[in-house]
């Protein structure tokens, strides 16, 4: 396991990386010894830095939840990171493509809770009940940390490679429509790049939440309410250019737009 001072060190670097919108080297490759512990520690390091410099945590990305984004990325069992308050936009966003690195973008449903989630044993079933509602949000991928050989370590302590969530479309009570037949067709510049249905995420897309609220509690966390939960994709990654008009259609539940510049 890495020590306390090297855990703070690779915080900073990453810390600095997101500053500049440069890469570091993968941590495996430096500390081959590196444990997913360590890698959550790491995360944990960088964001209590971000809460240091004033932002505010509202919610949590669930990652590789699809057998689809596990395939794209050679990594078989979900992660987690922290959004903050800076992240979220809402669609018709015009984001600064300069401001991400390696921009990607995938397709999710956002849960947004009205009661606290907190584990172990959590079930589906709870899930639903401490969802106030679901909507549509698009998650634009960021890396900080080398993509060429990276594990299940470098991506965690990489929160999870989280850069932005954009957010719309129509919210919807979760027992208002079959959450696992919510389908939804990927656009970029009026071509359709990717199609999925959220069953895709584990079955059913509260089934993540449910995992992230049992893995907080290891780590002596819970999910509060009001906070947004991104679920995991259920397409494949999408690279983003420069100049690029995004737009995705989640049929009844309404459309998400953006562009970077």
């Amino acid at each position: 396991m890495l020590t306390q001072d090297q855990i703070e060190q690779i915080a900073a670097e990453l810390e600095q990386a997101e500053r500049t919108h440069t890469l570091i080297e993968r941590i495996t490759a430096r500390y081959p010894e590196a444990t997913v512990e360590d890698s959550y520690a790491i995360q944990d390091m960088w964001s209590r830095r971000r809460l240091a410099a004033g932002h505010r945590i509202v919610g949590r990305k669930i990652g590789l939840t699809s057998k689809a984004m596990q395939d794209a990325t050679g990594i078989t069992e979900p992660d987690y990171g922290v959004m903050f308050d800076d992240t979220v936009v809402h669609t018709g966003a015009v984001l600064d493509f300069h401001a991400f690195t390696n921009v990607r973008i995938e397709v999710e449903l956002a849960f947004v809770l009205k009661a606290d989630l907190v584990g172990p044993g959590c079930t589906i079933m709870d899930v639903m009940r401490a969802t106030e509602y679901v909507v549509p949000a698009l998650e634009v991928l960021n890396s900080h940390i080398q993509l060429e050989g990276r594990t299940i370590v470098d991506t965690i302590a990489d929160n999870a490679a989280y850069g932005a969530m954009v957010i719309g479309g129509t919210p919807t009570p979760p027992h208002a429509v079959d959450l696992r037949r919510v389908g939804a067709m990927l656009y970029r510049n009026e071509i359709i790049e990717e199609t999925g249905l959220a069953a895709g995420v584990l079955n059913h897309p509260a089934a993540g939440v449910a995992w992230l609220a049992d893995k907080l509690h290891q780590h002596g966390q819970r999910l509060g309410a009001g906070q947004i939960i991104l679920a995991g994709s259920f397409t494949r990654p999408m690279w983003v250019e420069r100049n690029d008009t995004i737009v995705c259609d989640y049929g009844e539940m309404g459309t998400i737009t953006c562009r970077f510049v």
